[in-house]
């Protein structure tokens, strides 16, 4: 039995192969044996319009939001400066600081790249 690498989006150890795949069976994730050692998992994170967004971009809230645990919310037109993409689960891609809110985490389709 061959030595598999581990996968690289959550790094299980009991990845297996299927023809000319490597598969992890905790997450999922499927990727060739000729991308593994140059394929880095890339978080890709586009907003409403499709537009690919990078870390430390500006972007603007295209709906009205409400805050969990605030009586104020985060309304439309308001621009956040400098966000930070992460991998998230849940769709909440875009960690940042909104004025009068404080840090919070947004999902990528209610905000548009300025």
């Amino acid at each position: 039995m061959e030595n598999l690498p581990s996968c690289p989006k959550c790094g299980s150890t009991y990845t297996y192969e299927d023809g000319d795949l490597l598969i992890c069976p905790e997450c999922a994730y499927e990727w060739s044996k000729t991308q593994e050692a140059t394929h880095e998992t890339q978080l890709i994170v586009k907003d409403a319009n499709g537009n690919i967004l990078q870390d430390g971009d500006d972007v603007t809230v295209i709906k009205d939001l409400k805050v969990k645990g605030s009586s104020s919310g985060i309304k439309v037109g308001t621009k956040i400066k400098g966000i930070r993409l992460v991998e998230s689960n849940d769709g909440h891609n875009i960690d940042c600081k909104v004025t009068g809110v404080g840090a919070i985490k947004l999902k990528q389709e209610f905000v548009k790249k300025s």
